[in-house]
């Protein structure tokens, strides 16, 4: 983004007034369960967060008033300082599919559903309606997109990825950037940030804050992708990965990205020319060499210009002001980082007025009719259809149909990580009280007389139905807690086997079967596609169900009302453990449509899963 001189001058005069304790303040970012509104104006501080989970008053029900209230707060602790010039506070937000945090909010499908949407124009209108969810809250900074390319699906953090293809990342990544920031400084305009510099998509093993093995050459051509995108799209913030890097065209063990200066300064600020901020990862500075949550001069030096830390911010003030005076930390580095810092807010239109009482979006964004329409509309064109045997797809709208599986009523399944809480768990269907299962949305379409449910399928009758509509689905996970950890087999089945059992019990009853599998990754499941007629890829779709029942039903006349679109945006394994060169049951791009008259031949099950070769990815 071009410079504005006049902005420029500002910047330097106000870092010029300031002490090492004010620049030190505003470089720090703590979490808001950590830190009170007045603690902002005595230290300085120039961000905050929320982390999932955290929300005001630790009220996992707090309403969008709840929000701008203790928005404003912050911002008038910031502008109460006995500074000269007072510098607002900014808050970030884990924005990943909506404004996940929030009670009631409207949540659109996971990266990995856009992926298979292939459809760059709708992600952009997506990065809109997120933008207005979050600054009708009085926040103004969104931690999206993430921009990995994925290399292996044991990575719980896969859903979070567009795809294994770098070019579709690319072109991802810039609509997203567009769609959030928009007009930057406008009423409905959000910071986006570009995550988690770089290859953290492509860790050894897929482990999560792992390794990265390969030559700086691929890093670029490959995970680098996203950010030329981003980059392209004017984006003003950009996270550090926890991921290490490891050269193995040099053999250079470069460690972890936090301490990297020659990728951080040298790439990325110097050859790729950005010149917004650099932030951290949650306590990121802590996995570098020698450091602790609350002291790492490496990676202030590396190039990191804003460090989250979370709950020891005070301690890290105390350490960082003490680095600088003993000559660790260069004042020239602390002014950059500061400089960055200012220079990021007077583009968001942050010095113009409170996000809290300003200009903005009218709360009903959370969850209006149109916005819920929106994610319908990315519901319906992220899902895959891997078998349609017999053209059992659409549905028709007459008879009965049996519903089986727990993920089938349960937001919690299917939405996913990210969702009110962290990992997604600690919630239940109830939390969402502006959504729809697919059973419910199945009742609303139906009529609750026409659509019975069984968790398991035990003691029902699959003979006295015209169809049963089986879900598969994974638990709810998000980093850390999500991956399948080399060396155990990546079947579905092998970590979910009450699916198998339910679909066993309702299958070859002559009644077709349509299973639905809710999933952040592609997973070995032919043992689920062999014992069903037809097999949906339904990802994690979030609130929308209605969008399910959208592919799922025929129209009132007979028909279909939509055709499957998707393809699919990673190899999907067709065996429990993964080899560089597969074997991958269906490919990158694979998907059916209605149209496609097939037969599938039964696909290869080994009898057990068992634990995977050392040679596996």
């Amino acid at each position: 983004m071009a410079a504005d001189f006049g902005v420029e001058a500002r910047i330097r005069a106000i870092v010029a007034g300031m002490t090492l304790e004010q620049k030190v303040g505003q470089i720090t970012q703590p979490d808001i369960r950590s830190i009170k509104p007045d603690e902002v104006r005595q230290y300085y501080i120039g961000s905050i967060l929320n982390g999932g989970g955290a929300w005001p008053d630790n009220n996992k029900k707090a309403s969008v008033n709840d929000w701008l209230k203790l928005s404003d707060a912050y911002y008038r602790a910031s502008m109460a300082t006995d500074m000269a010039v007072k510098i607002p506070v900014i808050w970030g937000t884990d924005a990943v599919h909506g404004h996940n945090n929030v009670f009631g909010a409207t949540l659109f499908p996971h990266n990995i559903g856009f992926g298979a949407a292939r459809d760059p124009a709708l992600l952009e209108r997506i990065g809109r309606a997120t933008a207005a969810q979050v600054r009708a809250t009085g926040i103004t900074w969104a931690f999206a997109p993430t921009l990995a390319v994925v290399q292996n699906p044991r990575w719980g953090r896969t859903y979070e990825s567009y795809s294994a293809d770098p070019a579709l990342v690319r072109s991802y990544g810039e609509a997203m950037t567009r769609g959030l920031q928009g007009r930057l400084g406008s009423p409905d305009s959000v910071l986006a940030t570009a995550k988690h510099w770089i290859g953290d998509g492509g860790t050894f093993h897929g482990v999560d804050q792992g390794e990265t093995r390969t030559t700086e050459a691929d890093l670029f051509a490959r995970h680098g992708q996203g950010y030329y995108g981003a980059l392209a799209a004017g984006v003003q913030t950009v996270m550090v990965s926890y991921s290490s890097f490891t050269d193995t065209a040099t053999g250079k063990v470069w460690g972890k990205m936090h301490g990297n200066q020659h990728l951080i300064s040298g790439e990325l600020k110097q050859r790729l020319r950005f010149d917004g901020l650099v932030v951290s990862d949650w306590n990121g500075i802590e996995q570098v060499p020698g450091c602790r949550k609350d002291h790492c001069p490496q990676a202030i030096n590396a190039g990191i210009d804003l460090a989250m830390v979370p709950d020891d911010w005070k301690a890290f003030i105390a350490n960082t002001v003490a680095d600088v005076r003993a000559g660790r930390i260069p004042m020239q580095r602390i002014d950059d980082a500061v400089t960055r810092i200012l220079r990021v807010k007077f583009r968001s239109g942050l010095f113009e007025a409170s996000p809290a009482t300003g200009p903005r979006p009218d709360p009903s964004v959370m969850n209006s009719d149109a916005v819920r329409e929106l994610s319908r509309e990315a519901v319906r064109k992220s899902l895959v259809l891997l078998k349609n045997d017999r053209n059992v797809l659409p549905l028709k709208r007459t008879g009965r149909i049996l519903v089986v599986g727990k993920g089938a009523d349960s937001l919690p399944m299917q939405a996913g990580g990210w969702s009110l809480t962290w990992q997604g768990d600690n919630t239940v269907t109830a939390d969402y009280p502006n959504a729809d299962t697919l059973l419910s949305a199945l009742r609303k379409e139906l009529g609750r007389a026409n659509v019975d449910y069984s968790v398991d399928g035990r003691g029902v009758n699959p003979r006295r139905y015209s169809a049963i509509v089986m879900v598969a689905a994974e638990k709810p996970y998000a980093e850390m807690k999500g991956d399948i950890v080399f060396p155990a087999p990546l079947r579905h089945s092998a970590r979910h086997p009450a699916d198998l059992a339910a679909l066993n019990r309702v299958s070859g009853k002559g009644v077709p079967v349509v299973t639905m599998l809710f999933s952040g990754r592609p997973v070995p499941a032919n043992d689920l596609i062999n014992r069903s007629d037809a097999f949906v890829a339904a990802w994690l779709p979030g609130t929308e169900g209605l969008g399910l029942t959208d592919m799922l039903l025929a129209g009132r006349a007979g028909g279909p009302r939509f055709d499957f679109t998707g393809r699919l945006p990673f190899d999907w394994p067709a065996a429990d453990c993964l080899a560089a060169n597969g074997p991958f049951q269906f490919r990158l791009g694979f998907g059916l449509t209605l149209g496609t008259k097939t037969k599938t031949p039964r696909l290869p099950v080994a009898r057990q899963p068992v634990a995977c070769p050392a040679d596996s990815l």
